[in-house]
């Protein structure tokens, strides 16, 4: 495939779905933290793969190409690139998932004056960080990307890896109430790293249905 890197200002899909994930005036997610971390996951890997430094490979396991990504996900394109076996993508899925990597990515976007760091104490033992708006330029121009590409004609590569990831998280629904659900899971089944973090979640809700028996 064409690499498609994120144009000058633009956000790169983490730091986009997170955005999308997250309230605009509380600053916390609209997920719970591990579908959210999974959503994140995932998104590493559309992001890396729009960049064309990964491919899935007979359609079953990812591996690293020839090609630099100069990205902020370079460290898990290392891991990619030097593990001594292939990992099918919910593999990957699962060991990219990380609530530091969520704050990174936060935080990233909070030195940019997107977001805002507030923290907080609760019951005076744990510090919960919230991350609420600051700018709404970059969501409002992500929203009316995403509703373009939920329309009729055929989105670019970084919208259909966006909804297809918002759609599998339960995000889209939430943010787009009216969208053609149809139409949204055509795209998501278009997209194998929504695959894999639609595989992830499902193994989440298993585990937590048997933990409550």
């Amino acid at each position: 495939m064409d690499a498609e890197s994120p144009k000058s200002g633009e956000l790169n899909l983490p730091q986009a779905f997170l955005l999308l994930a997250t309230n605009d005036t509380n600053g916390e997610p609209e997920v719970a933290q591990p579908v959210l971390q999974a959503g994140v996951a995932g998104a590493i890997l559309a992001e890396l793969h729009l960049l064309g430094a990964i491919e899935l490979q007979g359609n079953k396991h990812v591996r690293a190409t020839d090609t630099a990504a100069g990205s902020d996900f370079d460290p898990q394109l290392e891991l990619i690139r030097h593990k001594s076996r292939p990992h099918t993508p919910h593999r990957w899925v699962s060991m990219l998932e990380s609530r530091e990597e969520v704050r990174r990515i936060y935080e990233g976007m909070a030195v940019r004056g997107i977001v805002k760091h507030v923290g907080e104490k609760r019951l005076g033992l744990f510090r919960i960080t919230r991350y609420p708006e600051q700018d709404h330029a970059p969501k409002a121009a992500l929203l009316k990307e995403t509703e373009a590409g939920l329309g009729s004609g055929t989105p670019n590569a970084r919208t259909t890896a966006l909804i297809g990831l918002l759609h599998v998280t339960g995000l889209l629904e939430k943010l787009f109430p009216d969208a053609d659900r149809h139409r949204a899971r055509e795209l998501a089944n278009s997209h194998w790293p929504s695959h894999a973090v639609a595989e992830e979640i499902r193994m989440i809700t298993l585990a937590e249905a048997e933990a409550a028996t």
